[in-house]
């Protein structure tokens, strides 16, 4: 017969009745969570260098793709493993192998709150943006995947599993593909089912003033959207992504010019990706617009949605802080209203966001680095009908080829 103290018990199990030896039983974290088993006892990174192929739509180019693949291990044997990328690949293993990782060793791996804070101040204890957030987004994504290997269920659900999929834009338009190249691709894309298609605008405006001025960068953009638009017709969706390579005039003008092109973001127009000016560029333009994607600090994004300055705001868990960061800006957006979206690429990683958060968006497969991802994954999921499903596995649910990343390995490398 259940006492009182069972009955106040059960308030928290939704009004059922258990016999208090039976909520402690219940209660228990499994074995595999606890104790000196999950402490972590190796990090490492290797930078990543591919020499693969970009081959679409009777397309193909030789593309160098690059990346920092990491590894936490516990001492029970759970192996994490993490990615992060843009950012110079042989600077960030270097940092993580000789700062981040003997201040995560011997840490609890389940602890990614301490450990993430442990590392903010290590690395950037006066708030300095660039290379650390890599490292710490790397290490952080490996401790969510021991978490969800530990628990037994995907990192989707431990956010909240509110889908099983998630909707894809596919970046099919890199700077190293001429006009002809574009609209082959683009139509390859749409007859394998993407309908919401990015290209890359503004490559080195700023950064190579010296051979193109902005008028040519401008002109030569236009035509290329205008090329693809004309290719796959008004249905499909089309984004464009300048990498922060315009100054605000620059920016203003190619808004305007590709106005006939229905555009449905302009992603990163500004140079340093300035939120005064993109505020001004929105409200002055009405252009929708997008940013984040290399952004390590919460701040930045509180910033941008303060000032109005976005449509999206794109926190990418390879660079922004990994999973433990990414939530609370996606937690800022919604009490926002602003909707997210991944950008930077790691639609393998992010897709645990977007799937797992109520207000979760698009990812972004990117052609050039799903060479990487292919390289290094086996069996790992593609998009169909331009939606990617997460998988059941524990983690990532991602099987690591270890061959594969070390014949990668740039040979410089400490490892």
């Amino acid at each position: 017969m259940a006492t009182r103290r069972d009955f106040l018990s059960s308030a928290a199990l939704g009004g059922v009745v258990m016999p208090m030896a039976a909520v402690a039983q219940s209660a228990r974290t499994p074995a595999t969570t606890t104790g000196a088993g999950l402490k972590i006892v190796r990090v490492e990174a290797r930078a990543l260098s591919y020499p693969g192929e970009f081959n679409y739509g009777g397309v193909r180019k030789q593309n160098r793709e690059g990346g920092i693949y990491f590894e936490v291990e516990t001492a029970n044997g759970l192996i994490g493993h993490g990615i992060s990328a843009i950012a110079d690949p042989v600077a960030v293993a270097s940092l993580t192998n000789q700062l981040v990782a003997p201040a995560v060793i011997g840490e609890n791996a389940m602890n990614h709150e301490a450990i993430w804070s442990k590392l903010y101040w290590r690395l950037t204890p006066r708030g300095q943006t660039g290379l650390a957030t890599h490292a710490i987004s790397g290490v952080d994504i490996a401790l969510w995947d021991i978490k969800g290997k530990a628990l037994g269920v995907p990192i989707a659900s431990l956010l909240g599993g509110a889908r099983k999929q998630v909707p894809l834009y596919v970046t099919f338009g890199p700077a190293f593909l001429n006009r002809d190249e574009l609209v082959a691709v683009a139509k390859a894309m749409t007859a394998q089912g993407f309908n919401h298609l990015k290209m890359v605008v503004g490559q080195g405006a700023l950064e190579r003033r010296d051979t193109r001025n902005m008028d040519q960068v401008i002109d030569d953009d236009t035509a290329r959207v205008r090329a693809v638009r004309e290719a796959v017709g008004n249905d499909v969706h089309l984004y464009v992504d300048g990498n922060c390579n315009f100054d605000f005039p620059g920016a203003e003008r190619l808004v305007r010019a590709l106005s006939p092109y229905r555009i449905s973001f302009f992603e990163e127009p500004l140079i340093q990706n300035d939120v005064a000016l993109l505020a001004d560029l929105r409200r002055r333009t009405g252009a929708v617009l997008a940013a984040g994607q290399n952004e390590g600090m919460a701040y930045r994004f509180r910033d941008m949605l303060v000032a109005q300055a976005v449509d999206f705001v794109q926190p990418n868990v390879m660079i922004g802080g990994g999973f433990t960061q990414t939530v609370k800006v996606a937690g800022m957006a919604s009490a926002f209203g602003v909707a997210i979206a991944n950008g930077g690429a790691g639609a393998l990683q992010n897709m645990h966001v977007h799937a797992g958060l109520w207000n979760g968006g698009f990812c972004e497969w990117h052609l050039p680095f799903m060479g990487l991802c292919r390289l290094i994954y086996r069996n790992m999921p593609e998009p169909q009908a331009g939606q990617l499903a997460v998988p059941e596995s524990p983690g990532l649910g991602l099987d690591v080829n270890r061959d594969a990343i070390r014949d990668a390995t740039v040979k410089t490398n400490a490892l």
